[in-house]
């Protein structure tokens, strides 16, 4: 029987190709913070180091403790105090990654009818990013937290996609077992084979499927506006 739907966002239910994003994102946030004396490129090193660090989190700490234990490896301890200025750039200027995004008019109602048939929703997106970041994403599609039981972000995630442990801990955190629960994604390896991996299954969804992947593994892939047909199936059928 399944007891729960999970849902990547960016790529997913958020259309965006995601070369384009982490360029732009990239850009708007060099942009932002300049003023408070960092040098481009080796704040983007220092990102995607800390970045690395999430994805090799074993569990021991928060993805957050993680990333910002690196950033002060690199800049010292007292440019921790720049926290809440890099956290105000998640509410102002990245919400211009909007002109980079396609529309979505199925999320609100895939979201809606995923908890009709279920009564549990997840927002599975790699915790990489704080929650404030990911809100305004999902405000991108008309989503906010609100709409899901739990929300990964990296604040309160210990483990990152594509380790496995990533989608044992929720299956842990909501008593649910691998065969209960289906994914919907966009990554080939960091969905679909890391949820294999626990047991569960994924379907790869939309025009932004990463290609390229280290998956080994075939999963259908299905259009946006076929996901309400297809969890009502998985439903009916389980």
């Amino acid at each position: 029987m399944i007891k729960a739907f999970f849902f990547d966002l960016d790529g997913t239910l958020l259309p965006i190709d995601e070369k384009v994003f982490v360029e732009q994102y990239f850009s708007l946030l060099v942009k932002k913070v300049s003023p408070l004396g960092y040098e481009p490129k080796r704040l983007m090193e220092t990102i995607w180091k800390g970045t690395e660090a999430m994805y090799k989190n074993d569990g021991s700490k928060t993805n957050y403790q993680a990333f910002w234990d690196y950033f002060a490896s690199i800049y010292g301890q007292e440019k921790l105090k720049d926290i809440p200025f890099f956290n105000e750039f998640y509410v102002t200027d990245f919400k211009k990654l909007k002109d980079f995004i396609s529309p979505n008019p199925y999320a609100k109602d895939i979201v809606k009818k995923a908890r009709e048939l279920t009564g549990k929703v997840v927002l599975a997106t790699n915790p990489i990013f704080p929650l404030v970041a990911t809100e305004t994403r999902m405000g991108f599609v008309r989503l906010k937290p609100t709409d899901f039981d739990f929300v990964t972000a990296y604040e309160n995630f210990s483990y990152s996609k594509p380790n496995p442990k990533y989608f044992a801990e929720l299956l842990k955190m909501f008593s649910l077992k691998p065969e209960e629960v289906i994914m919907f994604g966009n990554n080939p390896y960091e969905d679909g084979e890391c949820a294999l991996k626990v047991g569960i299954k994924t379907y790869l969804v939309g025009d932004y499927i990463i290609q390229g992947t280290k998956a080994t593994h075939e999963f259908k892939h299905i259009e946006l506006s076929e996901v309400i047909k297809t969890m009502e199936e998985e439903v009916r059928t389980s």
